[in-house]
C-alpha cells in the first residue's frame, strides 16, 4: 500500500478531480478548503466544486473541443462529468447542471471518501502546510479566485510578477417574475412548433431594432464597477462583459450573445436581436442570461435589464459581478507536468495554470493527478500528445509567448489535411473539426493503451 500523502489546496473542479483520482488508487489526500469560513467575493455556496460564472459545462457534441475534453475526462473517471450528468438540466447539446445539486453531491462524495480528509483551513504557505500534514506532494488548485494571502505567497516565492485577469458573472432571474407572453421557447436553428416549443431548452427574449438600440445605449452610459486597487482591466476575450461588448460597437452584441440567427418566432419572423435564457434547475424556477456577464453596478443592472421584453417586473436571484482572476505564466514557472520549477514537489492545477473554463480546469486536475501518481511509482512524467485535448491545452500554456488564458478549441491542435474533394466541400470547416476530433480520440485511446496512467 502506498503510504505517500498529497495536500490539495482548493476544492474546486480541479481540486475535486485530483483528490478523487488519487484517492481511487489508495493515495491519502488532505483536501484544504476555506470557503465555509472565508469565502471570496464570488462564492455563494459552502460546498465543493461551486460553479461561479455559469451553470454550463459546454458542448456534448463529440466533434467539438469541449466534447473532445469530455471524452478524455470520462476515460479518467471524471467526478465532474459523472455528477454533472446526474444533475443535468435541459440545455440543448450542452451539459448544464443544477448548481446547488452538483456542488452538494460532489462535496458529499469527497467528504465520505475514506482516503480524503477534508480540512477547513486557509493555507497561506503551501510548503509549510505540506510539511505540517506530512505530505509528500502539494497541489495548489485554488483557481483564479485565489485568496490574497496565498496569492501574495505565490508572487513572493514563485511568480514574482503580477498575474491576473478580470472575469464577470451573469445574473440569474426568477422565472415567476417574467412575462412569458413576451418570450418564447426555441433552441437555435431548430424548427418551431407547439410540440418542439414545449421541449426546447432555451427561453428567448426578442427585441425590435428600436428596443435593441435603446438597450445598447443604456449599457454604454451605465455606471460600471471600477477595477480593484487601480489595476488595469484585463479581460479574457472569450468571456467579455456584455457592457464591454456594447462599447466595442453598437452592433457587436447582435453578432455575439444577442445574435438572432436561428431564433425565428412561430410566425417565421427573425427578431432584430434576441437574448437567450437557460434554466438554472430542472424545475425551471430560475434562468440565467446566457452570455450576459457584466460589470454594471447592481442598481444599473436592475434598471437596464428591466428594459428587456418580459423583464418589466423581473426580480433577480443574484446579480452579475466582476472579480479578479489569477493566472500563472506556466511557460516560465512550471515544468510540463505542472510541477513548480523552483519547488519540484509543488504542483499547480486548474485555471490558475492559464486555462479558461470549467472542463478545462477539471481536466488539468486529472492531468496533475496522473503525473503525481507516476512520480509516486518512480516513473518519469508523461508527455501527452498534442493531438489530444488535454495534451493540446498543456502544449498551449507551456509555449504561448505571452500568457493569455485559453479555453479548448481546435486551433490548439495540429491542423488536419483535407483532400481535394474535402477542400471544395462547402462544409469543409465542419469536416475539419470532425477529422480532428476523430484523430484526437484515436491518438488518446492508443496513448492510454501504451501508457497506463495508474
Amino acid at each position: 500500500m502506498n503510504e505517500q500523502k498529497v495536500l490539495i489546496i482548493g476544492a474546486g473542479l480541479a481540486g475535486s478531480e485530483a483528490a478523487t483520482y488519487l484517492a481511487k488508487y489508495g493515495i491519502k489526500v488532505i483536501l484544504a478548503e476555506c470557503k465555509a469560513k472565508a469565502p471570496n467575493e464570488a462564492q455563494k455556496l459552502k460546498t465543493a466544486a461551486e460553479l461561479v460564472c455559469t451553470n454550463s459545462l459546454k458542448s456534448l457534441n463529440p466533434d467539438s473541443g469541449h466534447g473532445l475534453l469530455k471524452y478524455e475526462m470520462k476515460a479518467l473517471s471524471s467526478i465532474v462529468l459523472e455528477v454533472g450528468t446526474e444533475t443535468a438540466v435541459p440545455a440543448g447539446d450542452a451539459l448544464a447542471v443544477d448548481r446547488e445539486k452538483f456542488s452538494t453531491e460532489i462535496h458529499r462524495r469527497l467528504a465520505s471518501n475514506p482516503n480524503i480528509e477534508f480540512i477547513d483551513e486557509e493555507i497561506v504557505d503551501p510548503l509549510q502546510s505540506g510539511e505540517k500534514y506530512g505530505c509528500d506532494y502539494i497541489i495548489v488548485a485554488t483557481g483564479p479566485l485565489t485568496k490574497r494571502s496565498l496569492e501574495n505567497w505565490i508572487q513572493e516565492n514563485v511568480s514574482k510578477d503580477d498575474f491576473y485577469f478580470y472575469d464577470a458573472i451573469a445574473p440569474v432571474v426568477d422565472a415567476d417574475s417574467l412575462d412569458f407572453s413576451k418570450l418564447y421557447f426555441k433552441d437555435r436553428y431548430k424548427p418551431v412548433s407547439e410540440a418542439e416549443g414545449d421541449k426546447a431548452d432555451y427561453l428567448n427574449a426578442p427585441m425590435t431594432k428600436e428596443e435593441y438600440e435603446s438597450f445598447v445605449e443604456e449599457l454604454i452610459k451605465a455606471e460600471k464597477v471600477p477595477p480593484q486597487n487601480f489595476e488595469k482591466l484585463k479581460y479574457f476575450e472569450a468571456c467579455l462583459p456584455v457592457d464591454t461588448l456594447a462599447e466595442r460597437g453598437r452592433e457587436t452584441l447582435r453578432f455575439s450573445c444577442m445574435k438572432p440567427v436561428g431564433l425565428e418566432t412561430s410566425d417565421g419572423e427573425i427578431p432584430y436581436a434576441a437574448i437567450q435564457l437557460r434554466k438554472e434547475n430542472l424545475q425551471g424556477s430560475a434562468f440565467n442570461l446566457v452570455g450576459f456577464q457584466t460589470r454594471l453596478t447592481y442598481k444599473e443592472q436592475v434598471r437596464i435589464f428591466k428594459m428587456i421584453p418580459g423583464f418589466e417586473n423581473a426580480t433577480f436571484n443574484h446579480l452579475g459581478s466582476v472579480h479578479r482572476n489569477s493566472f500563472l505564466n506556466a511557460k516560465k514557472l512550471l515544468n510540463f507536468d505542472l510541477s513548480c520549477k523552483e519547488f519540484p514537489k509543488l504542483y499547480f492545477a486548474g485555471q490558475i495554470t492559464g486555462v479558461e473554463g470549467y472542463t478545462e480546469s477539471a481536466s488539468m486536475g486529472l492531468y496533475v493527478a496522473t503525473q503525481i501518481l507516476r512520480k509516486m511509482g518512480d516513473r518519469e512524467p508523461l508527455k501527452w500528445p498534442i493531438e489530444t485535448g488535454i495534451g493540446a491545452l498543456i502544449n498551449y500554456i507551456m509555449t504561448v509567448p505571452k500568457p493569455s488564458p485559453s479555453s479548448i478549441n481546435f486551433g490548439l491542435l495540429p491542423p488536419v489535411v483535407l483532400d481535394k474533394d474535402q477542400r471544395r466541400n462547402k462544409n469543409r470547416k465542419r469536416i475539419k473539426k470532425e477529422l480532428a476530433a476523430a484523430r484526437a480520440r484515436k491518438v488518446f485511446d492508443q496513448f492510454i493503451l501504451d501508457n497506463p496512467l495508474s
